[in-house]
């Protein structure tokens, strides 16, 4: 070395201070070191690549301890490679604190795969979701029953794991709810969140079942609270609604053998709940309008009877009333408009297609 200084008062441009290279190179130790830390800084991102990056550089740092200590015998060596290994072990207990965290039932872990992940949702927003369901999983005995009609109050919202569910009405069979649908669905939009009600149908296990459930304020807090989740749940109720919608119109038949469709226009009057008192006059509409033409003569009103030839007619200064059997039929489309309900009736199963507005009750 040249100058008092050393190589601390030496310019940077100048030729460095070293007389002559070490003819030896360093022991195994180092150079085991450098090659852990080169593998460690080759890692990627996320939770697994930090295992991998922290993995290697804690390792190397250690190997750069015992060089430190045995083969370079300095101290700030020692103290650096033990400060940067402690923080590599650190990172390595967060990193695995992170992924127990993160880590869900294997129910909650099926079911994320298979309803959510699908739809792009991301992993924070479904654990919010497990937590307001408190992450446990429900059971159902072979025969069990859900709900009974009339009586269970409506104050969750269940989403089916595993086995089948059977829905009826008065003990008439409707439909079946498989895995991944919601038990519930009509009964919770039917609702708002400040009003209460009972459910109208009867659910029976006829398997062994599991669910998950939500309390009926804890999920509208959430919902008012998430705008994702809202959205999320809404798209998600409003397909199983439409999925147990399209079960019953499968079931849906007219007497003459024909299939209706639910998105017929009309066809709420054959769904729609019938007056008590409306039976026997809508079979008597039903007698006038097909047997008009039937009826003797005699037995027409006055004011339809035709005059004798005799006489001819006196001019009308206004036009004669309707008689009072005559009954026009309310048309439901324009084939319907333009003719008579016989008419029409005959000609929609000449091409074997289902009348909008039947005037036979379906069977189920």
């Amino acid at each position: 070395m040249s100058g008092p200084g050393g190589a601390a008062g030496q310019p940077l441009w100048q030729r460095p201070a070293c007389a002559g290279w070490r003819p030896g190179l360093e022991g195994a130790v180092y150079q085991l070191a450098g090659c852990f830390l080169l593998l460690g800084f080759m890692g990627g991102s996320g939770v697994y690549g930090g295992f991998y990056l922290f993995g290697f550089l804690g390792t190397g740092y250690l190997c750069c301890v015992l060089w430190g200590w045995l083969d370079a015998c300095g101290l700030d060596v020692v103290l650096w490679s033990v400060l940067l290994a402690v923080a590599c072990v650190l990172q390595l207990a967060h990193l695995a604190y992170r992924l127990r965290e993160d880590t869900l039932p294997e129910e909650f872990e099926l079911l994320y795969k298979t309803l959510c992940l699908p739809l792009l949702v991301p992993l924070p927003a479904y654990k919010q979701i497990v937590r307001c369901c408190e992450g446990q999983v429900l059971t159902l005995a072979t025969e069990q029953t859900y709900a009974v009609e009339g009586e269970t109050p409506i104050d969750r919202l269940s989403l089916l794991l595993s086995g089948r569910v059977r829905v009826s009405q008065d003990g008439q069979f409707l439909h079946y709810i498989f895995p991944y649908q919601f038990m519930d669905s009509p009964e919770w939009e039917s609702l708002h969140p400040s009003e209460e009600g009972v459910f109208q149908v009867t659910l029976t296990a006829e398997t062994e079942c599991s669910y998950i459930s939500w309390p009926r304020k804890s999920l509208h807090l959430l919902l008012a609270k998430e705008r994702y989740i809202s959205r999320l749940f809404s798209v998600l109720l409003g397909y199983d609604i439409s999925e147990k919608l399209y079960a019953l119109n499968d079931k849906l038949f007219a007497k003459f053998g024909l299939r209706f469709d639910i998105r017929l226009p009309s066809l709420y009057h054959v769904l729609g709940p019938a007056a008590p008192d409306a039976g026997p006059e809508s079979e008597k509409d039903d007698e006038e309008v097909r047997e008009p033409a039937a009826l003797p003569p005699q037995a027409l009103p006055a004011s339809v009877q035709q005059t004798p030839p005799s006489s001819p007619p006196p001019v009308a200064t206004n036009p004669p009333a309707p008689p009072l059997w005559v009954r026009m039929s309310r048309p439901d489309s324009g084939l319907l408009a333009s003719r008579t309900p016989l008419q029409s009736y005959s000609q929609v199963m000449s091409k074997g297609q289902a009348p909008l507005a039947p005037t036979q009750t379906p069977e189920l």
